[in-house]
């Protein structure tokens, strides 16, 4: 049986599970070249498909090497919304055993994927005191937006809001207007109102990431559709911060890329776990 291979769009190129490329050179790289490729950079994303147990070994190993000349680097994470902050730091301080995290962090209630795919993440960043920044808006905030837009929320809603919220770049509207059209909403949603909740997202992120950055070093877990192309969180956080950084893209192979996706493109094997959510939950793009 022929493996899979991950295509790369109008380039020839094949390539194999665990192979990573420089995307500005095509140049292909070992793990050990890649983390010292990162050192220079103050914030490094690393991309997920949420469900694929084979991204998450890659961003603990990610972590583990920046580990090595960066004891004390932030892990910002995509999966908890910022009002969990004091539950992040009680569980980094020893303070929490799982389960009591699981129940105060809500975590099948906000993220709804199983918490066994980011366990050996957490409990290594607890080992190491290494602190994690909760990233996101409480989950309600985008929902109420998608369908009442910006205006329709409350003083309440409001305070959860980035600063700024930019709906301006005209290539990361046309990406997102592409992935609405290709669902149905049921006329739930109009397109303006869903942008702007992208929009809030990646904001929202970025500005949390600015904020704990420091003068320090943050490796940033997110689902891939935030750090493609950088327009998502990336950029955003840059132009509040200028600290330098660079994406790594976490593709499956049997799938097409882009070079303009991310700097560094790693190619893994395909498997998912089957998903634990709630009935009725909309799912999320990752």
């Amino acid at each position: 049986m022929t493996p899979k291979t991950l295509s790369i769009k109008d380039n020839p190129t094949r390539l194999m599970e665990h192979t990573i490329l420089k995307t500005d050179t095509l140049s292909v790289l070992s793990r050990e070249r890649l983390i010292a490729d990162l050192a220079d950079a103050r914030v490094v994303y690393v991309g997920e498909s949420h469900t694929n147990p084979h991204h998450h070994a890659i961003q603990l190993e990610v972590i583990q090497g920046l580990v090595q000349t960066n004891p004390h680097l932030t892990i910002g994470m995509e999966m908890f919304d910022h009002t969990y902050q004091p539950v992040l730091d009680k569980w980094t301080a020893g303070e929490l055993d799982q389960t009591d995290f699981i129940e105060k962090t809500h975590c099948y209630a906000n993220w709804r994927f199983d918490f066994d795919l980011y366990r050996d993440i957490l409990e290594y960043a607890k080992e190491k005191g290494l602190r994690i920044i909760a990233l996101n808006v409480p989950f309600f905030i985008p929902s109420r937006i998608r369908v009442g837009g910006l205006a329709s929320l409350s003083e309440a809603d409001r305070m959860h809001l980035p600063d700024t919220i930019d709906t301006t770049d005209a290539d990361h509207r046309a990406y997102l207007e592409e992935i609405f059209n290709m669902h149905a909403f049921s006329g739930r949603e109009a397109f303006d109102f869903f942008y702007e909740a992208q929009c809030t997202w990646e904001d929202a992120m970025a500005e949390a990431v600015a904020e704990h950055l420091g003068s320090g070093k943050m490796v940033v877990l997110a689902g891939n559709g935030h750090i493609i192309r950088k327009f998502g969180i990336p950029d955003r956080a840059f132009a509040r911060s200028n600290a330098p950084f660079k994406t790594v893209y976490l593709a499956p192979v049997g799938e097409e890329a882009e070079l303009s996706w991310a700097d560094y493109l790693w190619v893994t094997p395909e498997t998912r776990m089957p998903q634990r959510r709630m009935m009725g939950s909309v799912k999320k793009k990752q």
